[in-house]
């Protein structure tokens, strides 16, 4: 069978634009200049429980590895027993001792001892490379395991982030809707005023009552959304709940970084989930010639040297009590040979899925990378324009509350209009928090982090 070759091909640039610099070289704490999310991001990397399961699978197939090795090497055993054996005069055992004597007049003991105290050897010669090969296939898992440690601190840092932003992102809407719950009690006092001057009807009373009291029940909502984002992040930490240190009122203020996408073939480099990806097809590549040689002869050589007597005394006495053995034996298949087919040929299936698996994450990184960029490019042109329209209906508030007062407006447009400047202002802030989500994902997409 021919092994699949795999295409590692991708596009010249992203977007038609030649820029070599990559941010994926810059280091986490560089990246990240809050020095509540750093905090943040160290203690994960140091307690986060699904993080060090994965190390500890980095050691289990480092031991992996260190077992295969041992395979082709020769097994060397020390032996040492003692026993006694009663053995019947009728038997050849037992004639042959009946009848020979040690020395004139002495015979073997009855019943006789038997100590062994010898070095045994046996090696399985490796010369179709099988041991040796599978020792490499173990390399590469391994390699491979250390891989997907990094993709996953990779993952855990832009985990913490985004939820590090959203919950800023949460105190502004929170304290944005106290600002406007309180703007709204104000209106509602002028509203009973108008009332009692015969201005309005009771209707607009229970209007403004019932804004109120939607926005007043709106803020233990947020408040719970804060409580369990928070604690998302306790968890990622690996400690129980309490509060996470931030300061919210920077949060406008944050300006998106500049993140340069580099070339696409450096993803190859950079993106830890290909590399593991690579890891696990050179894996599959080397399973395939470990498969094919099961159709090839073993050998083994076995040997044994050491000393046995019947007696303590003479144990050690040489050459008398000297034994040692050799012997070499080669085993060919010959009939039924279907199990190492099989063997062989889901050797090949699995190196074949290993190529597309390959090929399928190079891409999937490469259009993570085109959506981020995307992304942040049109997140830019809408927050521009949310912050205009923030800008107008805040004076917009001020207008339609004159307006009303001198009767020249309606009470349900100072009411929309109170309510479509909260709503902008909510929005503003959520495209605020999408811009910095659409920052550390670029990061994550690029495969920064990890180094």
């Amino acid at each position: 069978m021919v092994q699949k070759t795999e295409n590692k091909t991708t596009p010249a640039a992203f977007n038609n634009a030649q820029d070599t610099i990559n941010t994926a070289k810059i280091n986490w704490k560089e990246f990240f200049t809050d020095p509540y999310l750093a905090v943040l991001i160290d203690t994960a990397l140091r307690n986060n429980q699904e993080l060090n399961i994965m190390l500890q699978e980095i050691n289990i197939a480092r031991n992996e590895v260190r077992a295969r090795k041992g395979e082709y090497l020769p097994f060397v055993d020390i032996v040492g027993s003692a026993g006694v054996e009663k053995v019947g005069a009728y038997t050849r055992s037992g004639a042959v001792e009946e009848n020979l004597e040690l020395e004139p007049g002495q015979k073997f003991p009855e019943p006789l001892p038997d100590y062994l105290l010898a070095a045994n050897l046996s090696w399985q010669v490796d010369i179709w490379k099988k041991l040796r090969n599978a020792k490499k296939a173990a390399l590469f898992r391994y390699l491979s395991t250390a891989e997907g440690k990094n993709f996953m601190v990779t993952h855990l840092i832009a985990e913490i982030a985004n939820s590090y932003y959203e919950l800023m992102a949460l105190d502004n809407q929170l304290e944005i809707l106290k600002r406007n719950i309180e703007i709204q009690q104000n209106a509602l006092e002028i509203v009973k005023l108008e009332k009692q001057a015969a201005k309005v009807t009771e209707l607009a009373v229970r209007r403004f009552e019932a804004e109120v009291l939607k926005n007043q029940s709106r803020q233990f909502y947020i408040s719970q959304q804060i409580i369990e984002t928070e604690n998302r992040i306790n968890f990622l930490l690996g400690r129980f709940p309490q509060p996470i240190l931030r300061n919210f009122q920077t949060f406008s203020d944050l300006v998106p970084d500049t993140v340069h996408s580099g070339l696409p073939s450096q993803l190859l480099a950079n993106r830890t989930d290909i590399r593991q990806a690579e890891r696990e097809l050179a894996a599959s590549k080397v399973d395939v010639k470990v498969a094919r040689a099961n159709f090839y002869p073993s050998v083994n050589i076995n040997a044994a040297v050491g000393v046995q007597a019947f007696k303590a005394a003479v144990l050690f006495t040489s050459p008398e009590s000297m034994i040692f053995s050799l012997a070499g034996s080669a085993l060919q298949p010959l009939i039924n040979r279907n199990a190492i087919k099989a063997f062989y040929y889901s050797a090949n299936a699995k190196q074949i899925q290993a190529v597309y698996n390959y090929e399928r994450t190079i891409l999937n990184a490469y259009i993570e990378v085109a959506n981020q960029l995307s992304n942040i490019s049109n997140l830019e042109k809408s927050y521009t324009l949310r912050a205009r329209q923030v800008q107008t209906l805040t004076q917009s508030i001020d207008i339609s509350t004159r307006l009303f007062k001198s009767a020249r407006a309606d009470y349900m447009e100072v009411l929309l209009t109170q309510r479509d400047a909260l709503e902008s202002k909510f929005e503003l802030i959520e495209t605020k928090k999408q811009q910095m989500n659409a920052v550390v994902n670029m990061y994550q997409a690029l495969g920064g982090g990890w180094n």
